[in-house]
């Protein structure tokens, strides 16, 4: 609920109550320049590259400074007045406010002076530096300062390269001492590793003795560092930004969710880096560092190939092999299981959920996924899997048992329950080589898989599936909000949509299965409207078996 409007440049912008100026002018998509705030962070108004010029309300003066200015007629300095500027990012909005931003020219002079005041001793070494094409300093310098440097002396010389962890690199040339990974580290992480030594032209960012920067959030201090002077390893002179395009996607690393950029060379189709994706709801503007460092596990590991009986074979012929392994099972719906899984979509689990309900008549379902880990309380989630909740949603959508722990169906295998298995995803949260033992003691074990993974090497039969950077998908985290991930990279080897493959391996085992494109899987995946009774004589019973019906 708006609590007023200010003008800037002529516009009103609405702002909410507490907003600062900054603030409410990026919701409106007015750039203020700045260096030091962080919509997520507290600011400290150190850079002053933010300052405007706030007229004064109606019968009040004007609050001015005295300043020395040179004249060119005298050829001296002479006392002059002007207006007293405000940093943006920590003065708070008035109802009424009028502000200048690109239209005063006295705020044009002092963001020109701190430009020229954080280039004396800034390096020119953009040819050399991971940050050219999306530095501050070169987006500013070209917005806001157009004169020669008048600086001749040669530049204060810093520590350069300097370890700050095995994942954190920092050059004390490039730093202008924003403090971002200071407040990061302290407020974010909870963890006040970084400091500022040292004063003025002297000063730069330092490890606390004895310490590193690896606390689960160090990768945030590069990420947000506005000028290359922290840089991570796994992208250190790896390639050029404006060689990369983004990617929407979502992190897979646990049950939060975070809101994600892939970034990759469309030339050779690799990813080079996650970066957070701003959602207020999901991670605000954050990702833990094993969330950042888990892009490659969208290419590694795969499973690229057809398996049957551990050999390579095409997709042709492992789907009748697989028609074979699986003939007989529709007739005993009680001897087949089917194992969803937490790491792969709902669409791919609507699929193979839909197989087993109404075709196969099969109802034990369980589910399968990484094992829990370690937790904190700002992202990092116990559950190490995105799409949990997503798979309990579509087994309820479809009228089946919520799914059972693979651990259960271990259990059940050790006492011949199960003729017949048919698995989606690679992880399971139990040891591999006891499931191995297992299931290929079964008549028929069949696993669509991303991953070379536990599953893809018990199975009898491994059906290659595209990764989640390679098919959209949609991911339901542990708060029950529903997120889509769009398709990034082109699919490897001969994987398909998972989705895909479970429509083939039931028209190979004779299954009229109609869909033909994903918005035919989105059109049986959408809720149905009510069907009214055409008598009065219809019960809600049977109004909600219509209902439910795929």
């Amino acid at each position: 609920m708006a609590e007023g409007t200010i003008t800037i440049d002529g516009r009103e912008v609405p702002f909410e109550k507490g907003e600062t100026i900054i603030t409410a002018a990026r919701r409106a998509g007015i750039e203020i320049p700045h260096y030091c705030w962080h919509p997520g962070l507290k600011a400290p108004a150190s850079c002053r590259m933010c300052l405007v010029e706030i007229e004064p309300p109606p019968g009040r003066p004007a609050m001015m400074l005295d300043i020395l200015a040179w004249d060119e007629d005298q050829h001296d300095y002479t006392v002059v007045k002007k207006p007293k500027l405000m940093p943006a990012c920590q003065m708070g909005c008035a109802d009424g406010m009028v502000v200048h931003n690109t239209t005063s020219k006295e705020v044009e002079k002092a963001r020109a002076a701190v430009q020229e005041m954080l280039l004396l001793n800034h390096p020119v070494d953009c040819p050399i530096c991971d940050q050219a094409g999306e530095c501050s300093l070169q987006d500013n310098l070209v917005a806001h300062y157009d004169y020669d440097k008048r600086m001749v002396d040669e530049p204060l010389h810093k520590v350069k390269a300097v370890p700050f962890s095995d994942d954190i690199v920092y050059d004390g040339e490039r730093c202008i001492r924003c403090t971002r990974c200071v407040r990061i580290s302290r407020d974010l992480a909870g963890d006040p590793v970084l400091s500022v030594r040292e004063r003025g032209n002297h000063s730069e960012i330092t490890v606390s003795p004895g310490r590193q920067l690896d606390h689960p959030y160090s990768l945030m201090t590069a990420n947000y560092c506005p000028v290359g002077a922290l840089t991570p390893t796994h992208f250190r002179f790896k390639t050029r930004v404006w060689f990369l395009r983004s990617g929407l996607t979502l992190c897979q690393g646990c049950a939060t969710g975070c809101n994600a950029y892939l970034d990759y060379d469309p030339r050779t189709n690799q990813p080079y880096r996650f970066r957070p994706r701003e959602n207020e709801q999901v991670n605000q503007f954050w990702m833990c560092d094993e969330g950042m460092l888990s892009y490659p596990e969208s290419q590694s590991g795969r499973l690229l190939t057809a398996l049957v009986g551990g050999d390579d074979a095409t997709m042709a012929e492992a789907l009748q092999a697989a028609k074979k392994q699986l003939k007989g099972c529709d007739d005993e719906p009680e001897r087949t299981a089917i194992v969803l899984s937490a790491q792969h979509s709902n669409e791919d689990n609507f699929a193979l959920a839909l197989l087993a309900s109404q075709y196969l008549n099969a109802t034990d379902v369980y589910i399968a996924g990484r094992p829990a880990g370690g937790s904190d309380e700002l992202l990092i989630s116990e559950d190490k899997n995105p799409n949990t909740a997503g798979v309990h949603q579509v087994a309820e959508q479809l009228g089946l048992q919520p799914p059972k722990p693979f651990a259960e169906l271990m259990e059940k295998l050790a006492k011949d329950t199960y003729r017949y298995v048919i698995s989606l995803g690679s992880e399971i949260e139990v040891d591999g080589a006891e499931a191995k033992n297992e299931l290929l003691r079964l008549k028929g074990a069949v696993a669509i898989c991303s991953h070379d993974g536990p599953l893809s090497k018990s199975a009898h039969i491994a059906l290659p599936a595209c990764s989640w950077a390679e098919v959209a998908g949609t991911y339901v985290n542990k708060s029950g909000i529903a997120q889509r991930a769009e398709p990034v990279l082109e699919p490897l080897g001969d994987a398909y949509p998972a989705w895909q493959i479970v429509v083939a391996l039931g028209r190979a085992m004779g299954f009229d299965i109609d869909w033909q494109s994903r918005s035919d899987l989105e059109l049986a995946m959408a809720p149905k409207p009510p069907i009214e009774a055409e008598s009065e004589g219809a019960t809600d019973a049977q109004a909600t078996v219509e209902e439910s019906s795929p």
